[in-house]
């Protein structure tokens, strides 16, 4: 498993019964995780003393119940990165913090390029591994449905002081998007794809992702070319594992253009017990 090991604003305190316990900056947060099925004690005061939790509602969706005074938004760093925070609907905060093994093997990838690099991060969200790119040097094409996920990302880019390097913000379906940067003849040197398990673009159109995710692969062949550097397929849905992402790459991406495919888990080290929760998976493929 690949771990996010650098963080110093973010901790993963602990996790038993559904439930982790972490450290947003100094705010400290009681999420659900359904993947946390052991009933081990929760021996740590800060289980009794958290800033906020959320709350499942048994029909869905769910909210957050606040017992100490929070700011609108705060920041937290990541190295020499800065993102914005705050408490959201369906209990995120606007970070996935297990993210970051990907934001450094961007980075390194980026600066030992040896040559200008483009990417085009698709389903981009607040705009984390964008900026990683952009501070790395590398020109970005942003691309998520929301508006809302857009305008954060900016503001991201602003706090992490990238907000003049060269970078395309678009509001647009992934699919529709790609299509047409074929027409235009637009390549790019690394992809990235964090798509939704379920989601709806801006016309409404439907994203399922099991029955999206091969055939959006397959276009994706189209914007690369013979000396493009990578491409990354991030999932948090049980029902896409990482050894049937890698399948999906090295049938698609890798039977155009070579190269390899490597997919593992990525996930958090609990500081309680020592031991890593899981937290999604990632499969990369790579010209090299």
């Amino acid at each position: 498993m690949r771990v996010a090991e650098n963080w110093k604003d973010y901790e993963l305190i602990d996790c038993s019964a559904g439930e982790k316990l972490e450290r947003w900056g100094d705010k400290i947060f009681i999420r659900p995780d359904p993947q946390v099925i052991w009933q081990t004690p929760k021996k740590n005061p800060l289980w009794r003393s958290a800033d906020a939790k959320y709350l499942r509602s048994k029909t869905g969706g769910g909210r957050w119940e606040v017992y100490k005074k929070l700011p609108a938004a705060w920041t937290v760093d990541y190295k020499d990165l800065r993102f914005g925070v705050k408490t959201m609907g369906f209990k995120h905060t606007g970070i996935f913090p297990e993210q970051a093994v990907n934001w450094d093997t961007l980075t390194d990838m980026i600066k030992n390029a040896g040559r200008p690099v483009k990417v085009l991060n698709l389903f981009g969200y607040t705009g984390c591994a964008t900026i990683a790119c952009l501070k790395a040097g590398a020109s970005v094409c942003h691309v998520d449905a929301s508006k809302g996920m857009v305008q954060w990302a900016k503001e991201n880019a602003k706090l992490s002081g990238v907000e003049d390097r060269n970078v395309r913000w678009i509001v647009d379906d992934c699919f529709k998007f790609v299509k047409r940067e074929i027409r235009r003849g637009n390549t790019y040197d690394i992809i990235i794809m964090d798509p939704p398990s379920y989601g709806r673009g801006p016309n409404k159109e439907i994203w399922k992702l099991e029955d999206s995710i091969y055939d959006f692969c397959n276009t994706c062949t189209e914007i690369m070319h013979k000396d493009s550097l990578a491409l990354f397929l991030n999932s948090y849905s049980t029902g896409l594992s990482a050894a049937v992402m890698q399948y999906v790459l090295a049938s698609s991406i890798g039977k155009k253009w070579g190269g390899k495919v490597l997919s593992d888990e990525i996930g958090l080290r609990v500081s309680e017990s020592g031991l890593v929760l899981p937290c999604g998976a990632t499969a990369i493929w790579s010209k090299e």
